[in-house]
């Protein structure tokens, strides 16, 4: 008799190992990493681990090297499928692929899984970096290439080595990370003509007016540092602004 589908459960991916059932353990390599308290082996351990992360990198640059020019989208594993947001990642990813980009996401449901939904439909290549987590989560079945990542901080270097820019949907903590990280990256120069799109005005609005009046009245940020950012809803102003600030060849073409 074969197996029913809650006998597989629970799974879980860590690197590129799979853990079910009982051999899945409640900690994340994350984790074990940054939590040091009560940890007496801390200092062996440590050592042998930077291998682990130094595979992940390789693993990362040799997989998404060839990559064509790519957009890293961002927003909300828990956005229903039909809310208004996933319907928009949907329409960007569609978009982004007839002008010619690979989308990147975090391969996970939501925004994410619309994005790539929306890639994938418009003949694109559709990109999931996963991450392990606590709680179950598989990349999405829109997703061409996928990888696994133990840790976050390789995994967020693959979004911003690999992309011409990045699209912000709404999303939670890990979405606000992503976006004010982009920022860090283009206030510091560390990355150059890096656009940095936020997609859903009514979400952002309250957000960026803090940022106007309490950030930048207080002199944390300039006004200047706004520039960086486009807010929209429009999925061909956004593609249109990624394309001016985009120093690769022309292709593609713009969604009708």
């Amino acid at each position: 008799m074969g197996m029913t589908h809650s006998d597989r459960r629970p799974e879980r991916h860590r690197g590129p190992v799979t853990l079910r059932r009982e051999a899945v353990s409640s900690g994340t390599a994350d984790q074990a990493l940054l939590d040091s308290a009560g940890r007496p082996d801390w200092k062996v351990r440590d050592a042998w681990r930077t291998l682990r992360i130094l595979s992940e990198f390789v693993e990362g640059f040799d997989t998404l090297s060839d990559l064509p020019p790519a957009v890293s989208v961002f927003g909300s594993a828990r956005s229903a499928p039909d809310s208004a947001e996933c319907d928009l990642a949907r329409r960007l990813g569609h978009a982004l692929a007839k002008a010619g980009y690979a989308v990147i996401t975090g391969g996970g449901p939501g925004v994410m899984e619309a994005a790539n939904r929306g890639c994938t439909e418009g003949g694109g290549l559709s990109v999931g970096l996963g991450i392990e987590l606590p709680f179950e989560q598989s990349v999405n079945e829109w997703v061409d290439v996928g990888i696994d990542f133990r840790y976050f901080f390789a995994r967020k270097t693959m979004f911003v080595k690999y992309a011409q820019a990045f699209v912000v949907l709404p999303g939670g903590f890990g979405t606000m990370d992503e976006l004010f990280e982009a920022l860090t990256l283009v206030q510091t120069g560390k990355v150059t003509r890096f656009p940095v799109v936020l997609m859903g005005v009514g979400y952002w609005s309250g957000l960026l007016e803090w940022m106007r009046t309490t950030m930048a009245t207080r002199g944390m940020i300039s006004l200047e540092d706004l520039e960086m950012l486009l807010v929209t809803d429009d999925v061909n102003e956004a593609v249109k602004h990624i394309l001016e600030s985009d120093l690769s060849p022309p292709r593609g073409e713009m969604a009708p």
